[in-house]
């Protein structure tokens, strides 16, 4: 007899997109076996916006409201178990975030969660991510998004404390990051260096994922920071048009892997790192696997 799946459904709604992720699994199985069932990835940009004039525009908030009913009827159609949809550094900044949020329950019953950086990190842990790595190293997880960077420190397999700063790959393109921001990261990083020599970094985000795909020779899910440099210098030296042409990035890709390799080579270079661990693995992982764990220890209450 087939094993039951159950299907649990993780909404991301960032500051570049917005993203529907359906992760499946067998019950009694562990949250490490989920498999990606479904996911769609709608390029809003919020970001462009609020971090320019504050807000979020009616005719963005509209294709907000549509992207949420269309993910609603896909959650119905896969029959998902739970769903969690949560909004980050856009939705965080908008001085109409919570209104957007209330108004999207009230019209599509999908209540969204506006969260910190530390909570977008902790999310990210759940995802089991040390498990994949040498639980007796010591890592920094970086995530680079439209709106904020998180990192992390995982030491001997425990997420040891995390730190959120404003600044994000949209957020750069629109000229709003504070230079008090970059030099907060950086004294933070010469510190979590002293304290903790040969650190590795861990990277997450579309766009290092995409980098770590661009590199040659890249190889089981490595990317040394020369050939990101190098990668990088290629980028810069050519239109958006050009990337997109030459790279085959979408527009949305095109623009803001500038920011995204500036971002992390600087992180490298501040830890003296050589290379970047690209998992693949982000926030709604994170999502789906903590939604899952949630139902196996309520299933574990019910015995």
């Amino acid at each position: 007899m087939v094993n039951k799946k159950l299907n649990f459904a993780a909404i991301d709604i960032g500051s570049n997109a917005v993203r529907l992720l359906i992760k499946s699994v067998a019950v009694g199985a562990s949250p490490a076996e989920m498999t990606k069932a479904l996911l769609v990835r709608i390029p809003l940009r919020l970001g462009e916006e609020v971090f320019a004039r504050g807000s979020v525009s009616a005719s963005k908030e509209k294709r907000l409201l549509r992207t949420i009913k269309a993910f609603r009827l896909l959650m119905k159609v896969y029959d998902v178990t739970a769903y969690r949809a949560c909004a980050t550094s856009a939705m965080r900044d908008a001085s109409n975030g919570e209104r957007i949020a209330r108004d999207i329950h009230n019209k599509t019953g999908i209540r969204l969660e506006i969260i910190d950086g530390i909570e977008e990190a902790r999310i990210v842990y759940d995802s089991h991510i040390a498990d994949l790595f040498d639980r007796s190293g010591h890592y920094v997880y970086v995530d680079v998004g439209g709106g904020s960077t998180e990192i992390s420190l995982i030491a001997e397999g425990e997420l040891v404390g995390s730190h959120s700063y404003d600044i994000g790959t949209v957020r750069q393109l629109t000229g709003t990051v504070e230079a008090s921001a970059f030099e907060r990261m950086d004294r933070d990083l010469d510190e979590l260096s002293a304290r903790w020599p040969g650190l590795k970094i861990i990277g997450s985000g579309g766009n290092i994922n995409k980098l770590l795909r661009m590199g040659e020779g890249a190889d089981a899910g490595v990317l040394p920071v020369e050939t990101l440099r190098d990668i990088y210098t290629k980028l810069r030296e050519r239109s958006v048009e050009e990337r997109m042409e030459e790279f085959g990035l979408r527009p949305d890709r095109a623009d803001v892997i500038i920011p995204a390799s500036e971002i992390f080579l600087d992180i490298a270079d501040r830890l003296g790192a050589d290379s970047i661990y690209v998992p693949t693995i982000g926030i709604t992982d994170g999502i789906a696997h903590n939604l899952y764990a949630r139902y196996l220890a309520d299933m574990q209450d019910d015995d």
